[in-house]
């Protein structure tokens, strides 16, 4: 068994309020211990020697050494929503949003187009590129949506492709109604039937979460119950988009169904806010969407006030959202999104972690993964403070440096 021992931590944020301050467990000069991929134990630094051996972890000799050099060190980012395998890209459509253009849903369809046209090989050759930018942005966790495919097929490439990288698959051909579909009487519909059946089953053995575009431009919300409720009897867990666009029940939708998340969220009524804090669903909020998109942003205080459990994720697609990076959603939650340095951290990690139902990511405690990020700074403040401003020094996941 190899043992690492992290030391001439400044700042390590666990996110265990019984091991240190406020709802992050911090503690300053601090240590952690790695064994066989998870966290063996965190404390304060002078109680490293003897932890050491009260857990058996050999002599302090064969124990390997790394220094933070008094920088924070935070566990990895958890990103609880993303899109990212697709072909093509949409800056053209970003370009003229900027220009005053509204953004619609419907403009999927371009991406969906893109991505049928592209091999495997190419498909998984970005996705390794998409992985490999989380990796160095400190996310050491991600979900991934299909949705780009829309056809049984592409839809069971998605997911299966997804599978190779991450254990957090989404199947979500119900993101768009297809072109091939949209324009027939009943098409919306038929589409949904498609969806339900011989596209569930083809991408149910891929995934582990159902999810649906609850929306105007999208599903309705009878077609989306239809879509979770044929996902949950196929053994997937739901999730849902909803009120990214306006308002709409799409929110009550997911809590009555018990999803994970309920994601976007720009939209909330008084009920929908009610229903989220008195439920265990999370509230995922997307800020590079309406960085992206110029949408108002949506209240992380008003959501934290009241009580919802609150998560930050990036949402990387080409469409309204294509970064990748964590730490600027985090400074743009602080900037506009009313939340607090902390709360924009954990959000981003624990947060993310509820939102996928884990407990073994987003906390550095002893039997969590060893998934953490080393900062070139003495706190997790500056990932808000200085904003675009690679800050992420090293990064581990299960223990091994990938970045």
């Amino acid at each position: 068994m190899t043992t690492t021992l992290l030391s001439d931590i400044g700042l390590l944020v666990t996110n265990e309020p019984a091991l240190g301050a406020g709802p992050t467990g911090e503690l300053t000069d601090a240590a952690l211990l790695i064994a066989d991929g998870t966290v063996a134990w965190s404390g304060a630094a002078v109680d490293a020697a003897s932890a050491i051996a009260e857990l058996g972890l050999g002599p302090l000799s064969a124990v390997q050494r790394l220094s933070a050099g008094g920088a924070c060190v935070i566990p990895g980012f958890v990103d609880s929503h993303s899109h990212l395998v697709f072909g093509g890209d949409r800056a053209a459509e970003f370009e003229a949003r900027m220009g005053g253009r509204t953004y619609e849903a419907g403009g999927i369809r371009s991406t969906v187009a893109a991505t049928r046209a592209a091999s495997d090989e190419e498909l998984r050759a970005r996705l390794a590129g998409f992985i490999a930018e989380l990796h160095a942005q400190g996310t050491t966790t991600v979900e991934i949506k299909s949705g780009y495919g829309l056809s049984v097929e592409a839809e069971e490439r998605l997911v299966r492709l997804a599978a190779e990288v991450t254990d957090e698959v989404t199947f979500l051909g119900a993101h768009v109604v297809p072109a091939e579909y949209a324009s027939r009487e009943n098409g919306a519909d038929e589409y949904v039937e498609l969806v339900t059946g011989e596209m569930l089953a083809a991408c149910a053995p891929h995934a582990k979460w159902v999810d649906v575009f609850c929306e105007t431009g999208a599903f309705t919300v009878a077609q989306s119950r239809r879509v979770l409720q044929a996902g949950i009897a196929a053994g997937l867990a739901p999730r849902v988009h909803a009120s990214q666009l306006g308002p709409g029940d799409g929110v009550r939708l997911a809590v009555e169904l018990g999803a994970a998340s309920v994601d976007h969220c720009t939209y909330l009524s008084d009920e929908d806010v009610a229903a989220l804090a008195a439920s265990s669903t999370v509230a995922t909020l997307l800020p590079g969407v309406e960085f992206s998109t110029r949408q108002p942003y949506p209240s992380g205080r008003r959501l934290i006030d009241a009580g919802v459990t609150v998560a930050i994720a990036c949402d990387t697609n080409p469409g309204s959202s294509f970064t990748s990076s964590m730490p600027f959603c985090i400074a743009v939650a602080v900037r506009d999104m009313g939340m607090t340095p902390a709360e924009a951290l954990w959000a981003a990690t624990a947060g993310g972690a509820a939102a996928l139902r884990r407990t073994d990511v987003g906390r550095l405690s002893a039997g969590a993964r060893a998934d953490l990020v080393q900062l070139r700074t003495p706190s997790y403040v500056h990932l808000a403070y200085r904003p675009g401003v690679p800050l992420v020094e090293r990064v581990w996941k299960d223990g091994v440096r990938v970045a």
